[in-house]
């Protein structure tokens, strides 16, 4: 016999674990690509490709059940925020007030578009 109730587990469906982790590796491909100086270093570049390639197939498999427009703008959305706050992390980039006050509006866009899913 099943209970719902407000103790209940929440689970994500596998498509939408494999979005998020897409939308991580984005990131990764994002700043490896900026690493390898377009393209002219090998190692970033290999990463690079090899990054990007899995992301796309990872985007691919999760908009097999989940809308288009809802699994693209989720996965940029995590990339996007991701590679800049790598960036701010790292030094690369300055941090401002309104820089993370837009970086976290993004990610309400992300989490409000899985709550209306």
């Amino acid at each position: 016999m099943r209970q719902d109730g407000p103790l209940e587990a929440v689970v994500l469906p596998i498509s939408w674990i494999v979005l998020v982790l897409s939308g991580v590796l984005e990131a990764v491909w994002a700043t490896a690509l900026g690493k390898s100086e377009g393209l002219t270093r090998f190692w970033p570049a290999v990463v690079f490709f090899a990054v990007l390639a899995a992301s796309m197939v990872g985007l691919a498999y999760a908009m097999r059940e989940l809308p288009v427009g809802t699994s693209y703008a989720v996965w940029v959305g995590i990339g996007a925020v991701l590679t800049v706050v790598y960036a701010m992390l790292t030094g690369q980039e300055p941090v401002s007030a309104l820089k993370v006050l837009f970086l976290a509006m993004i990610v309400g866009g992300v989490v409000g578009l899985k709550l209306v899913h």
